[in-house]
């Protein structure tokens, strides 16, 4: 394999020391500092940031410019309660992916919305998240849970996110493949966060997500598009 490409040992991202700066990605988490280390890596908290100010931005450009949303079966009828923060610190601590599932995920995201022309907003962002994780996790992960269990995580019905898995692959023609570069490239924007400082995230208000579904009402609102 090319220097140009992730190395890949079993659908596991290594990161090489020769390819990219290991002291970024000990930085931002993506590399193990030892066993009992615990807490959220800082990818996952500049990821939030950006996010919440990429959310922010469209929502004011919709609105100031009237602009009409391209609809996709990911935006729901209302948005979760859960913050961007709140929902990646979830899907984090109860699926099991690597942080660098997250940069990945990131980098899936961007290729849909340049495909579909949708813009990432409060009512498409949850969904694009559990999705884009999830796929990341089963093309780079040793391990990793069947869409029942993300389903379970993610605050959707298991069909559901069938059907979000199938077309966020064909949205980004199944280009999965990540060159090293570009990982690198996605990660020095995400350092750029910490001189910018972590944004306050407000709160969506609508359906929440809690640590067990037990009811309808906890589960996020339906789509629009079908």
């Amino acid at each position: 394999m090319s220097q140009g490409a992730l190395v890949l040992d079993i659908g596991t991202l290594v990161i090489d020391d020769d390819i990219a700066g290991s002291d970024l990605y000990l930085t931002l988490g993506l590399k193990e500092l030892g066993k009992g280390v615990v807490g959220t890596p800082l990818v996952l908290l500049l990821l939030s940031s950006l996010l919440e100010r990429s959310v922010q931005k469209n929502e004011t450009l919709l609105e100031t410019a009237q602009i009409k949303d391209a609809i996709t079966i990911f935006h729901g009828s209302r948005a979760p309660t859960l913050s961007v923060r709140q929902y990646i610190d979830r899907i984090f601590k109860y699926s099991g992916c690597s942080p660098a599932c997250f940069v990945v995920a990131h980098i899936y995201v961007d290729r849909f919305l340049k495909h579909t022309d949708a813009h990432l907003t409060s009512l498409n962002v949850h969904r694009l998240l559990i999705t884009s994780v999830m796929v990341a996790a089963k093309f780079i992960d040793d391990a990793f849970f069947n869409n029942a269990y993300y389903a379970k995580v993610g605050g959707v019905s298991t069909m559901e996110l069938n059907r979000l898995e199938m077309k966020f692959l064909f949205s980004i023609d199944f280009r999965l493949q990540v060159t090293a570069d570009s990982f690198r490239s996605y990660c020095l924007q995400l350092e750029k966060e910490v001189s910018g400082g972590l944004q306050i995230e407000r709160p969506f208000q609508a359906c929440g997500i809690k640590e067990s579904w037990s009811s309808k009402e906890d589960s996020c609102a339906s789509t629009i598009a079908r």
